[in-house]
């Protein structure tokens, strides 16, 4: 995630400044001392003709207040950027200026309504720098991300500034505040604190300046990886050669008008090719078109990861920690990197068993023809479950329309939570995007509008993740709906086909609508903690349940129709996929914590030993190695490609979705024991403590409220057929 898609308001972005960059703390400095001057910022100027019919200076009429996306063009970001930084500085000026006491209202809830122009832009910019970038886009993230990284030093490292803000923090048991107001101090403080405010001026500067060095390498990491991606393209001339793949596939795949298949490594795309081609080479060059991503050239980018961990190392020293994992994690459910590798191993043991078993499979099958490799894994394993449980995972296809899974998923949410989707037509930023007005069923208020982009694009980044272009809040009375987009990367059908997806494309369906849910059913009064707020071990969860419902007899009866002639999924048909349920779970569970384990391992470094590092693939060799992960199992990211962790918001963190998965898991054996899988108290449990709820309380305390206990490992083990290995 990168910074600007969570801008929730004015404490937030303080925290977020920090977060993005990777910043820590340690004891904070007495409030008294604040004598030291404000860091300086450069000069911006920006005049009134060049804001001159500006869309994001105006108020927005659109419905919904969506921006206008059709009267908005990338020249109209930069001065606009512009000016909401200067509004912002003015804004904080004012509340450091002020000579009254500090109070919540003047301090806290101030900074909390701060930035509200330079947001408006931010939003729409960080969305479509991620769906429809080009290289205006590209070269203002550059540009645009390292200023904003000064612009929130500067507050958070403004002396007068904290010190009002850890008075009204040091008061606030004392000023009657209810649980909300309280909840926004007590998190506007410790944004503050581990930030660095409490550090001496020299270490703040030498903070400030790796925040920028952050900006701009982890900018330039993500850009590098787009290019790669998009630039690999296998070429086919020979149709022979796209033997086992299905007709929607090739085509899909070919040139229009010519007798050519183009093949990328997007990873909708390459699953679907590795699985179905008969054609060795064909998969051999795919495979390392997609492993060997940004590794070489102008987008190589071992070098950025290996500085962008020695910088983080060393900021975690300077901030009182011993590496940047120990940081990152301390707010985390896990808290420590140990506990962290330590659940990681409990899985990873009957991960690994199970692997071997299913490499001795594939290998019994291949024969002596071949040695299973990397190459081979997925098409093996596609023709091992074909002979073990008579299943082509490919027979779904016919009865998964993306439509009518999107569809599934609107009908699991109205029955849970009491909500209706209808579809509007409103101002999008491309044509194939969708919108719906959600709607709460009891009161007929509107809770937000959800948008679907689904389908891949040259202007995309790849993989599927949830934004929003404006967070829920109600402060002052004003009550702010959200605007919330799932973002998928569907291989788009010819005109006039069908959308058919492969299941594991459905669940991906209900899980970032899962995420969607989070931020449309949110009802807090902060956008601070509205939404998705909480760490990835945490917001994880609220995704990766939904997609338990997806399975269900009772909900594919709702949306697994076929296509041509809407007959329902035949149930022999899904009682061999749920037969298939935990097939090859060796292999998805350890390609994942292979790739947890380099991340883990990269931001445990302390500065000393990141310093050493001179081979990104080298070391990840290393780590790969210590583990015993076989050579045969890629690891689901490689460093160089690795944008979760050097581009976006899950480094020290990639293992949180491992983690989430003892919370979904156990949180749905919960409605399995009732025997109903709407069960309505459950449901509204789940609805109040998690997707309303947001951060109002710490992730730990909303998890027991809603289940009310601690979630056992237990169900995680038996979902993934390691029954075996649960403890008694």
């Amino acid at each position: 995630m990168k910074m600007t898609e969570a801008l929730k308001g004015g404490a937030a972005a303080i925290a977020l400044a920090t977060t993005a960059a990777c910043a820590t703390a340690p004891a904070e400095k007495p409030a008294e001392v604040v004598a030291e001057a404000a860091p300086a910022l450069p000069e911006i100027t920006v005049s009134d003709a060049e804001l001159e019919g500006n869309p994001f200076r105006a108020e927005w009429t659109t419905p919904y207040g969506l921006p206008p996306f059709d009267a908005i063009t990338d020249a109209h970001f930069k001065p606009a950027i512009l000016k909401g930084m200067l509004e912002s500085r003015a804004e904080i000026e004012a509340i450091v200026s002020n000579p009254d006491e500090p109070t919540f209202e003047n301090t806290i809830l101030a900074l909390e309504v701060s930035g509200e122009a330079l947001n408006k832009v931010l939003n729409v910019f960080g969305n479509l720098s991620n769906t429809d970038t080009n290289d205006t886009i590209q070269a203002l993230e550059a540009e645009i991300y390292p200023m904003l990284t000064r612009e929130r030093n500067a507050v958070t490292f403004n002396p007068v500034l904290f010190a009002r803000v850890k008075s009204v923090y040091d008061r606030k048991d004392s000023l009657g505040l209810d649980e909300q107001d309280a909840r926004l101090v007590e998190l506007t403080h410790r944004g503050f604190v581990r930030a660095g405010a409490g550090l001496s001026p020299d270490v703040q500067a030498e903070v400030g300046d790796i925040n920028e060095q952050l900006s701009t390498l982890t900018t330039q990491f993500g850009q590098n990886l787009l290019a790669a991606t998009k630039a690999f393209k296998y070429e086919v001339t020979d149709e022979s050669r796209l033997a086992g793949l299905s007709p929607d596939l090739k085509a899909a795949l070919k040139v229009p008008g010519e007798d050519r298949w183009l093949i990328g490594v997007d990873r909708a795309v390459f699953e679907d090719v590795m699985k179905s081609a008969e054609d060795r080479e064909l998969r051999r060059a795919l495979f390392d078109g997609y492993r060997l991503r940004a590794t070489s050239g102008e987008t190589d980018n071992g070098s950025l990861a290996i500085k962008i961990a020695q910088l983080r190392a060393r900021k975690a020293e300077l901030m009182g920690y011993k590496s940047h994992a120990h940081y990152v994690l301390e707010n985390r459910m896990a808290k420590t990197p140990d506990a962290a590798m330590d659940f990681l191993a409990q899985v990873l043991a009957p991960g690994l068993k199970r692997a071997n078993e299913e490499v001795a499979d594939m290998q019994a099958l291949a024969g002596d023809t071949l040695t299973i490799s990397g190459e081979d894994y997925w098409y093996y394993s596609e023709k091992v479950r074909a002979q073990k449980y008579a299943f082509d995972e490919a027979s779904l296809r016919p009865y998964l329309e993306a439509g009518a899974v999107r569809s599934g998923t609107f009908a699991v949410a109205s029955k849970l939570f009491g909500i209706d989707f209808t579809p509007v037509e409103v101002p999008v930023w491309n044509p194939t995007v969708q919108a719906w007005d959600v709607t709460d069923k009891e009161a007929g208020a509107s809770l937000g509008l959800f948008m679907a982009d689904n389908y891949a694009r040259a202007s995309k980044q790849g993989g599927a993740w949830m934004s929003a272009y404006r967070e829920e809040s109600n402060v002052g009375g004003k009550s702010i709906r959200p605007l919330i987009t799932n973002n998928l990367n569907l291989t788009q059908p010819q005109p006039g086909e069908p959308a058919l997806i492969s299941f594991s494309e459905a669940e991906t369906m209900f899980h970032e609508f899962g995420h969607a849910l989070h931020g449309l059913l949110t009802n807090v009064r902060y956008a601070s903690y509205s939404g998705t707020y909480g760490g990835p071990d945490y917001s994880e969860f609220p995704s990766q349940v939904l997609e338990h419902w997806a399975i269900e007899p009772e909900v594919l009866a709702i949306y697994a129709r076929h296509y041509e002639t809407g007959e329902p999924i035949p149930q022999d048909l899904v009682d061999k996929m749920n037969n298939a349920a935990t097939f090859n779970q060796g292999f998805a569970t350890t390609e994942f914590i292979a790739a947890s384990l380099i991340d883990l391992s990269w931001h445990m470094l302390s500065s000393e030993e990141a310093a050493a590092i001179t081979d990104a693939r080298a070391f990840e060799l290393d780590v790969l190695k210590k583990y015993n992960i076989p050579e045969v199992i890629e690891p689901r990211y490689r460093s160089h490609y690795f944008s979760h962790i050097f581009a976006g918001g899950y480094s020290a963190g990639y293992y949180a979705y491992l983690w989430a998965n003892i919370l979904d898991s156990d949180g749905f054996a919960a409605f399995k024991a009732t025997g109903d899988i709407f069960d309505p108290a459950l449901a509204a449990d789940l609805k109040k403590w998690v997707f309303q709820s947001g951060g109002l309380r710490e992730t730990d305390e909303l998890y027991r409220n809603f289940r009310g206990s601690d979630p056992t490992i237990e169900p995680l083990l038996r979902d993934r057929g390691f029954a075996e290995a649960a403890p008694n």
